[in-house]
C-alpha cells in the first residue's frame, strides 16, 4: 500500500508537470498581434499569429499588437516666436511596424513616443507665430508629423497623424484678438458702404447723362414722382412745375408779341 501511495502521488506530479508544460508552451496570438520570441535571451524569428508553441523555461514571449494607438499629449506650455506664451495639447496617432525593433531598440516605444511627441511640440511651436499657429493649423500638424515620425523610425514606429487640439490663449490675448476681429469687421463694414456709395454715383451720373440727352425722360420721371406723392396721401404737395413742360406756350407767347406790335 505505501508503494501505491507514492506511485499515485507520483503520476500527479507528472500529471500537473505535462499540464503546465502545455499551459506554458501553447500561446495564442490574436491577429492584430505578433510574437517577438527570445531564445536564451537571442531573438528568434516573428511569431504569429495564431498558435504559437515556446519551449518554457527557455523561451521568452514578448506580445506586440500592431493596432493603432491614439496617444494625447498632455499640455504643453509654448512661447511662441513673437513672444505670445500659449498653452498646446495635440493627439498622436502611431503604431508598429516592426515588432522586434519596437522591442530590441528601445525600452518602452509607448514612452518613448510620448516624449518625443512633447519636445517636438514645443520645439516647432516656438518656433512659430501666434497667426500661424491659429490659422495655418494643417501645415504645423504635417510638419510635427514628419519629424516626430523620422525620429521614431529606427524604433520601428510609424507615425500616421499629429494633430494639435487646443490652443488656449491668456485671457489678455483673448480679449486683443476679439478687438482686432472687431475693426477687422468694421473696416470690412466701411468699405462695402463705401464701395455703395460709389456704385450709387456712378449710377446716378449715368442716369444723368440719359436724362440731358432725352428731356422727355425727365418729364416722365417728374410724373412719377408725382404719382409717389400721391400714394403717401399727404393733404397738401408743393411742387415746382418743369419748364419743359410751359416752354411751349412761352415761346408761342413771344412770337405772338411782334404780331400785335406791326
Amino acid at each position: 500500500m505505501p508503494g501505491l501511495g507514492s506511485f499515485s502521488l507520483g503520476m500527479i506530479v507528472v500529471v500537473f508537470l505535462i499540464v503546465y508544460f502545455l499551459f506554458s508552451a501553447i500561446k495564442i496570438l490574436k491577429e492584430y498581434e505578433r510574437g517577438v520570441v527570445f531564445r536564451l535571451g537571442r531573438v528568434i524569428p516573428l511569431k504569429g499569429p495564431g498558435l504559437v508553441i515556446i519551449i518554457p523555461g527557455v523561451d521568452k514571449l514578448v506580445r506586440v499588437s500592431l493596432r493603432t494607438v491614439t496617444m494625447d499629449v498632455p499640455a504643453q506650455d509654448v512661447i511662441t516666436r513673437d513672444n505670445v506664451t500659449v498653452k498646446v495639447n495635440a493627439v498622436v496617432y502611431f503604431r508598429p511596424i516592426n515588432p522586434i525593433k519596437a522591442i530590441t531598440e528601445v525600452e518602452d516605444f509607448y514612452y518613448a513616443t510620448s516624449q518625443i511627441a512633447q519636445t517636438t511640440l514645443r520645439s516647432v511651436l516656438g518656433q512659430s507665430q501666434l497667426d500661424d499657429l491659429l490659422t495655418k493649423r494643417d501645415e504645423l500638424n504635417a510638419q510635427l508629423q514628419q519629424i516626430i515620425d523620422e525620429q521614431t523610425e529606427p524604433w520601428g514606429v510609424k507615425v500616421s497623424v499629429v494633430e494639435v487640439k487646443n490652443v488656449d490663449l491668456p485671457e489678455e490675448m483673448q480679449r486683443a484678438i476679439a478687438k482686432q476681429a472687431e475693426a477687422e469687421r468694421e473696416r470690412r463694414a466701411k468699405v462695402i458702404h463705401a464701395e455703395g456709395e460709389f456704385q450709387a454715383s456712378q449710377r446716378l451720373a449715368d442716369a444723368a447723362k440719359i436724362i440731358a440727352t432725352e428731356p422727355s425722360a425727365l418729364q416722365l420721371r417728374f410724373l412719377q414722382t408725382l404719382t409717389e406723392f400721391a400714394a403717401e396721401k399727404n393733404s397738401t404737395v408743393v411742387f415746382p412745375l418743369p419748364i419743359d413742360i410751359i416752354k411751349p406756350f412761352i415761346e408761342r407767347a413771344k412770337a405772338d408779341k411782334p404780331e400785335k406790335a406791326t
